[in-house]
């Protein structure tokens, strides 16, 4: 029989990634996809008798919510989406024996280190979704043994969502010039190269229960990875790119995103 796989927040660029790679590949396994139309994990009882009636071995938590700087500004819904729901998942998941892999963020260190985070780091979030985020983490290793915590940076999608890079290639259409910030470094990462690292934990049957780190391997900053996304599409003639050190966000966000991931 093949195992079974849940995966929440499908609609997100990550879970519609996942969806796209069991769909073109003959994967040994059955997901189930779902949003929040069909079932929204802010809702104990709503997941208690979700999980019910199905007989999952894995859940892929992808859902979360990302807006940072909304998240500064009302921090309730980043609290109830990444912290109060992740607990109400592991407890759900805790009852029916099923394994939990979350994707979490490297937003829950502050980016003062000058070398790579490891996962026996410090973390020390400095922002509102940082802290849901961190507390997300806290609630799943109080109430499971069998979890994978996987801690993801800068990540975009080619493909689904809004995110930097599709952002970038959309204002390449329309404007002439484009300040980006060389504040911040970290790994860009692709949603098809964390998927396929989610899909190997089960594949593999990986039993090393704890805490993960996965990134694309090249450090750059915001305006080295603008310039990369111009670049390989062939768009660089077509704006003028302006590196700036002083762009302002209401929400502070760490220097050092770089997550190291040889441990993985």
């Amino acid at each position: 029989m093949k195992k079974k796989v849940l995966v929440t927040g499908a609609n997100g660029q990550l879970g519609q990634t996942i969806k796209e790679l069991y769909l073109e590949n003959d994967l040994d396994l059955d997901f189930v996809f779902v949003s929040k139309a069909h079932l929204d994990i802010t809702k104990k009882d709503d997941i208690d008798v979700f999980f019910e009636n199905t007989d999952f071995k894995y859940c892929i938590n992808c859902a979360a919510y990302t807006n940072v700087e909304q998240a500064e500004k009302s921090p309730e819904l980043a609290y109830e989406v990444n912290a109060k729901a992740v607990r109400y998942l592991a407890e759900a998941c805790k009852k029916r024996e099923v394994i939990l892999i979350h994707i979490s963020t490297d937003y829950v260190f502050d980016g003062e280190k000058n070398e790579a985070y490891t996962i026996f780091d410090k973390v020390n979030p400095i922002n509102e979704y940082g802290k849901s985020k961190l507390l997300g983490e806290v609630y799943i290793q109080e109430t499971l043994k069998e979890f994978f915590i996987v801690r993801t940076s800068w990540l975009y999608s080619k493909v689904y969502g809004k995110n930097f890079y599709r952002i970038i290639l959309e204002k390449a259409k329309t404007e002439k010039e484009l300040r980006i910030t060389n504040e911040q470094k970290g790994c860009p990462t692709d949603t098809v190269n964390l998927a396929k690292y989610l899909i190997s934990f089960i594949s593999n049957e990986n039993k090393d229960y704890r805490v993960y780190h996965f990134c694309d391997e090249k450090v750059m900053t915001w305006f080295d990875f603008a310039k990369q996304i111009l670049s390989q599409n062939n768009l660089s003639g077509n704006i003028n790119l302006v590196e700036i050190n002083n762009y302002r966000t209401f929400a502070k966000r760490p220097k050092n995103s770089i997550l190291y991931t040889a441990s993985k």
